[in-house]
């Protein structure tokens, strides 16, 4: 049988990332009464934390709702993630998702500890936020952004990756920080790295 030929992921550029992570603020309406003012605000924090989290890390939405709050090394700023055959890895994470984290945080009504609170709650239950609600409030967020709404939050994962190797990560690194089992799954993404190769042959080669 002939091979199928795989396609390219899809992924955001990166300022069409920093239109999404800005998104959530415009839900939140400026004339509400206290009560439905504080829960829009809680969910746009909270939201903004979601999508600097899988931005910043790359995470998986499994991985991602699967978060402990003892997972965060505050000090050496790396989170322990529990991807697929329950592998660990510990995966670096960006101030502005930390920050966002500590601004979603000042919204419980009691910080998580210890090794059972989850990471993200739903609502202001200490329950995890399900893999559904992250996918259709994504979709919301894309369309407030100007962009397609029928991109998964994987595409956030596809990004974090592309924009890695656009800045000059090495492929090896990048399968660790994405816990690929096996290289070629992370060659994938090299296709779509032909721009950085471009410039490079432009600005080195003397027959450019």
């Amino acid at each position: 049988m002939p091979k199928i030929a795989k396609r390219l992921p899809k992924f955001l550029t990166a300022q069409q990332m920093e239109a999404l992570l800005d998104a959530p603020l415009k839900l939140v309406p400026s004339g509400a009464k206290p009560p439905a003012r504080i829960r829009a605000e809680f969910l746009c924090q909270r939201d903004i934390a979601i999508l600097e989290t899988i931005y910043s890390c790359g995470l998986r939405i499994s991985e991602l709702c699967g978060l402990l709050a003892s997972d965060m090394d505050w000090n050496e700023r790396l989170v322990r993630v529990r991807g697929k055959g329950k592998k660990e890895r510990l995966v670096p994470i960006g101030e502005p998702a930390l920050a966002a984290i500590k601004s979603y945080w000042s919204f419980l009504p009691q910080l998580p500890s210890g090794a059972a609170p989850v990471f993200f709650a739903s609502a202001r239950k200490l329950r995890p936020v399900p893999a559904r609600t992250l996918q259709l409030r994504l979709k919301k967020y894309l369309a407030l952004a100007g962009l397609d709404p029928q991109l998964t939050p994987h595409k956030l994962r596809h990004s974090y990756a592309t924009h890695l190797l656009d800045a000059g990560a090495d492929l090896r690194s990048v399968q660790e920080l994405l816990g690929h089992a096996h290289l070629v799954t992370t060659q994938v993404y090299t296709h779509l790295t032909t721009e950085r190769l471009k410039r490079a042959y432009d600005q080195a080669h003397p027959r450019a």
